[in-house]
């Protein structure tokens, strides 16, 4: 692996390689996830490889269903602390250990609705299969 640092990208180029919109990596920019962003000429953003890892937990977040609030908290740390991601290791484990509780919650909960249907299911068939017959 190559210890120079990848040439930082801009912003359509980061979003078309993550499959989102440049509008996403600018919300989360604006609500303060991204840290703080370089800029060449013109205004022009671009994202050094700090900074794709950075959205990359961004999104993995995300898509374990961590709310938005939840992602700002660790940002807030990681920031407050130069960067270290140790720093906010015991935070994002207790947001996961939470979001793990509730995710077992709701599996309990979808597990009693099935239940629920499938008993109903049964009675309707029941009575269905009861006035056939008559």
């Amino acid at each position: 692996m190559s210890t120079q640092q990848a040439k930082p990208v801009q912003i359509g180029e980061l979003a078309k390689s993550l499959d989102i919109t440049t509008r996403t990596i600018r919300y989360y920019e604006e609500i303060g996830l991204m840290g703080k962003t370089e800029r060449v000429g013109g205004g022009t953003r671009t994202y050094t490889q700090d900074d794709i890892l950075r959205l990359k937990f961004i999104l993995k977040l995300k898509n374990l269903g961590i709310a938005l609030k939840e992602i700002q908290e660790l940002s807030d740390i990681f920031d407050i602390n130069e960067k270290n991601f140790h720093k906010i290791t015991p935070k994002l484990i207790e947001i996961l250990d939470s979001h793990i509780s509730k995710v077992d919650e709701k599996m309990a909960s979808l597990s009693s609705l099935r239940k629920d249907i499938v008993d109903y299911r049964i009675r309707i068939t029941d009575f269905l299969s009861q006035h056939k017959k008559k």
